[in-house]
């Protein structure tokens, strides 16, 4: 008897210690048989008590008088699958007649609370079918991306979700993006999480960083073309709409319309096209968008007004020629001039790190969900990484991305430098593939004195 004591009392230190220190490990050794039993023991009254139960329907309430039985109990949610995971347990429930999803879904904080989970979340899967995902612990506080993931061409996963699931930034159902963030809020990491995620690829990447290129130019092995100021921002934007243009001629001549051709496989972008005449599809970065839309002169007001010009052409025809943006900036207001609310309006998929302004914070999401939009500006300025990503469709998520360093980016691009193709007409603004210059002695250092 006192060996086992002992022994149970190991096993709650090691539980005990594990929790607090390792949450992930605690979860795989004892969490999700602990979560497992008390969902499966709780669930009736929690339902109950969340108000997701539906009265007995009339024929068992005839039956039971027939009988001369008691009244039968108000009927839960059948429960089609319980999945656990590898940071929580995945629930399937099949409503009740006269439930809906959204009973579930405002329920959420009150089933977290009942089951003794970190979170809870739940979306429908098709008609009176929800799926409710319960996280274990806090997965965004040490992000751990798992080892396998849905890979595909133009997919790419670049942050992980608080129910545990895989962001994935998909260029071809979401073709162009917008991503905020203030200084110091994850935003040049979540950026370095993409480009290191597109470089094993077959694609084109196209940089514009208005900081001298202090951000990119260090990845410049991986890049097609870069510019590092406006005025070759504006020539790099302007070769690639000739380049869009290009392509859209040999679609045209490609597109295969007779009648003997399916209708599935009539060309219409560059993915309908052979694979041996397909053009690379070209991914343009945009470090910075503040940089190109300020002026302060006439002929920078001009330059300006090109520069957006060319970015909402290729936002609204880029698509189909296989050319993707990725708007980054610290802030995005309608203040940047005429044409930044049309191609905000073109940018799909919206990310915001923590932002030093609501209209910021309404600009991303303002047309998408104001819930977003609340989440958005309350992110704390202590947990960099955190982000709202949302899309069209009204649905959002808090995400966070794994910390990548700029040696690992830089590795990365290094590796896979030979699949950087050749777009001819980027090729003038292709970065040299030698060393960074070395650092320069700050100014405000002076030679020492000789004697």
């Amino acid at each position: 008897m006192t060996w086992f004591m002992v022994a149970v009392v190991v096993v709650v230190a090691a539980a005990g210690l594990l929790r607090w220190r390792r949450p992930a490990w605690y979860w795989l050794t004892f969490g999700v048989v602990l979560a497992t039993v008390r969902v499966l023991v709780r669930y009736a009254s929690v339902m109950d008590a969340c108000g997701l139960t539906v009265p007995p329907s009339r024929w068992r309430l005839a039956l039971a008088r027939v009988a001369n039985r008691p009244v039968p109990e108000s009927r839960v949610p059948r429960i089609l699958r319980l999945r656990p995971t590898r940071t929580g347990l995945v629930l399937r429930l099949k409503l009740r007649p006269g439930q809906d999803a959204f009973d579930v879904a405002a329920a959420t904080d009150r089933l977290r609370h009942s089951f003794g989970m970190y979170g809870v979340t739940s979306r429908e899967v098709r008609s009176g079918v929800v799926e409710v995902r319960m996280t274990g612990y806090d997965v965004l506080k040490q992000v751990q991306m798992p080892t396998k993931t849905d890979t595909r061409p133009m997919r790419v996963p670049v942050a992980l979700r608080e129910d545990g699931s895989v962001h994935y930034r998909d260029y071809r159902a979401v073709p162009h993006g917008l991503t905020l963030g203030a200084t110091e809020s994850g935003k040049s990491v979540y950026q370095r999480n993409l480009v290191a995620g597109l470089a094993p690829m077959d694609v084109a990447l196209v940089g514009i960083d208005c900081k001298q290129g202090v951000e990119l130019f260090p990845l410049a092995r991986r890049f097609s073309a870069l510019a590092d100021n406006p005025d070759t921002a504006l020539e790099l934007l302007e070769a690639l709409v000739s380049h869009m243009e290009e392509v859209y001629l040999l679609i045209r001549a490609e597109q295969r319309v007779s009648v003997a051709v399916p209708d599935a496989e009539i060309a219409a972008d560059i993915w309908d096209l052979p694979d041996d005449i397909r053009p690379v599809p070209v991914v343009v970065l945009v470090d910075e968008v503040a940089e190109l839309a300020l002026f302060a002169s006439k002929e920078e007001e001009k330059r300006r007004d090109r520069i957006i010009t060319a970015l909402v052409r290729l936002a609204q025809l880029g698509r189909a020629a296989g050319i993707y943006l990725e708007i980054c900036g610290q802030r995005f207001g309608s203040e940047l001039g005429k044409g930044i609310t049309m191609l905000r309006a073109q940018l799909t998929g919206r990310t915001a790190h923590r932002v030093n302004d609501e209209t910021s914070a309404n600009m991303a999401f303002g047309d998408i969900s104001p819930d977003a939009v609340l989440a958005a500006i309350q992110i704390p300025a202590e947990t960099r990484g955190i982000a709202i990503a949302g899309d069209s469709t009204g649905g959002w998520h808090r995400i966070r991305a794994p910390h990548t360093s700029l040696r690992q980016a830089v590795n990365t691009c290094t590796k896979y430098a030979d699949r950087t193709p050749d777009v001819p007409a980027l090729a003038a603004y292709r970065p040299a593939a030698g060393p960074l210059p070395s650092a320069r002695v700050p100014l405000s250092k002076t030679a020492p004195a000789t004697a």
